[in-house]
């Protein structure tokens, strides 16, 4: 079995927008026919030339090559051009490759990559949903009230997901976040966070899990400041409440608070997140499988976070090929906690996909069918191609200021 051709998508996400502006995705064939599918999260660059990486990357690296061969394919990858560190923008387009190999051996095999990794262990798995505004917009009017500054309209939005299923909601009221982050947060987003935690618990009660989102916007004494605030509540974790570059930081925080710490989406590899678990800066890992390196190395991650007592989320940013890659990571690894989800995984989200992600109350049901199982649909990705100019996320580009 050699792989001989790829073929990429750019596609625009229609509003509401649940995962991004964007989603790109890979499609890799065998000489013999048989097709795997990968999704690239990668923001550092415009979306067409990451498209075009991964074709670059697909020639030297993956071009006439067995499928099977993941480590042979990761470490020519990784190694090129004389680099053998982690690289954001190439892993992105190594894990949408590798994942596409994965797809292709599943269907070889005709199982579920999960039975290729150590087989299922769980027969559900526990999913949460972010709070969204009821027009469902992600980027609505930030001087009218939402969830995302009102804590009664979070609470309304919070026991809505609650009667749909879902026993966990996250929600990241701590204010802006910059490329000159860390900070100390505003006494005023201290104050909005404690009342979202304090109204939303007030609501769901113990119905419901609370997942604090932060996106690195503080110091160290800042985000003690801020879990001081929120320890009353019991979080279920504090996510990122650092800038990645430093795990030591962020495990000077981890022995301050008893909330749990979640970090990984911006990380990449078994090496950073070996240097986190070694800090003792996270007890959750939030590895995404279209940036860490693909699905072996998020199985690798998951495999040393179970020696540091440590539990693996698998982040969701992005597409539903990434989602679906997750539920596969999620599967077979014991120390899975929660999956994050795009609502039910119904709505437009889903659209890019011929298949469907199962899901009931509260829970997704790992699938059966071989590979991914998942296929793209060509004609609504057809219909959607990205035209706009801007990243799939972007930080505010002036400093927090009183």
């Amino acid at each position: 079995m050699k792989l001989d051709k790829i073929e990429t998508f750019v596609v625009g996400n229609p509003p509401p927008r649940h995962g991004g502006r964007y989603f790109i995705f890979a499609r890799l064939t065998t000489a013999c026919g048989i097709s795997g599918v990968g999704e690239i999260y990668n923001a550092t660059f415009g979306p067409d030339l990451c498209a075009q990486m991964a074709v670059e990357v697909f020639t030297r690296q993956f071009e006439g090559e067995d499928p099977h061969h993941i480590e042979k394919l990761w470490r020519k990858t990784y190694g090129a051009g004389f680099t053998m560190r982690p690289d954001v923008t190439v892993m992105g387009v190594l894990s949408g490759l590798e994942m596409a190999c994965w797809d292709i051996i599943g269907k070889a095999a005709d199982q579920p990559v999960y039975q290729l990794l150590g087989g299922k262990v769980h027969e559900r798995l526990r999913s949460y949903t972010y709070l969204y505004p009821p027009t469902g917009d992600v980027y609505p009017d930030p001087e009218a009230p939402n969830v995302y500054n009102d804590p009664d309209l979070a609470a309304e939005a919070a026991v809505k997901a609650v009667e749909q299923g879902f026993t966990a909601v996250k929600f990241d009221p701590a204010g802006p976040y910059t490329i000159y982050d860390g900070h100390q947060p505003l006494l005023s987003d201290l104050d909005r966070s404690e009342r979202f935690c304090k109204r939303i618990r007030e609501a769901v009660g113990t119905r419901a899990d609370l997942l604090f989102g932060t996106h690195g916007q503080f110091t160290v004494s800042g985000a003690k400041r801020m879990a001081r605030r929120l320890e009353a509540y019991d979080p279920l974790w504090f996510e990122e409440p650092l800038p990645p570059e430093n795990p030591a930081d962020m495990a000077e925080v981890a022995r301050y608070t008893s909330i749990p710490i979640a970090t990984g989406e911006r990380l990449t590899t078994k090496h950073e997140f070996a240097r986190l678990l070694e800090a003792g800066a996270a007890s959750i890992l939030q590895m995404n499988l279209g940036r860490v390196g693909g699905i072996l190395e998020a199985k690798k991650i998951a495999s040393m976070a179970e020696t540091r007592a440590a539990q693996i989320a698998p982040h969701l940013y992005c597409g539903p090929v990434v989602a679906a890659a997750n539920i596969q990571i999620a599967t077979c690894s014991p120390n899975f906690l929660i999956l994050e989800s795009i609502g039910r995984f119904d709505g437009p989200f889903m659209q890019f996909l011929s298949t469907s992600i199962r899901w009931e109350d509260g829970y997704v049901i790992p699938p059966t069918a071989s590979g991914l199982g998942v296929e793209l649909n060509d004609a609504a990705i057809a219909a959607h191609p990205y035209t706009g100019s801007e990243l799939h996320l972007n930080l505010a580009t002036d400093p927090v200021v009183p």
